[in-house]
């Protein structure tokens, strides 16, 4: 076998496998992006939750007063994270996108005001996902099961 040949067999071999490997991530285990349990993670996550969410979503997860009555302008104040919002009620997946890129720009929504940021250009992936960590690691078991099946849900739903 000659040397370009062994290199190209070589080439294709790794671009198989990258691709296998992309696949698996993104269509299998993609609604399952939360690591609550990682205290490495978590730690992070504390930490840019901080200093980037807290002052909209409160130090204690527990978000603004009436925060589902729009205020004056028509902007909806921020949601608890806590058990009492509705965080949980989402898969991994989509909490990382509207934690990416904002609620009118994941929704696709028009005419919408929200004063919900997006922070794609602010933290990276590895942040969003920390943060979203852990905001569940503070939830209680019973909740995280909830969430957990949820996740199920979307994994199933991709499938289809």
């Amino acid at each position: 076998m000659n040397k370009t040949l062994l290199i190209a067999t070589v080439s294709i071999a790794l671009l198989a496998v990258g691709l296998g490997g992309y696949y698996f991530a993104t269509q299998q285990a993609a609604p399952f992006l939360l690591k609550p349990s990682d205290r490495q993670i978590v730690s992070l996550g504390r930490a840019v939750y901080k200093e980037n969410c807290a002052s909209c979503h409160g130090e204690e997860l527990e978000g603004e007063p009436n925060w589902q009555t729009p205020d004056e302008e028509g902007y909806l104040p921020a949601p608890p994270h806590d058990e009492t919002g509705h965080t949980w009620h989402h898969p991994d997946d989509v909490l990382f996108g509207l934690t990416k890129y904002g609620l009118v720009k994941f929704a696709k929504l028009k005419n919408h005001k929200s004063n919900m940021p997006a922070y794609e250009d602010i933290l990276s992936d590895e942040e969003i996902i920390a943060v979203l960590s852990f905001i569940k690691s503070t939830w209680s078991e019973e909740i995280r099961e909830v969430h957990d099946q949820r996740n199920a849900l979307a994994v199933e739903r991709s499938k289809q």
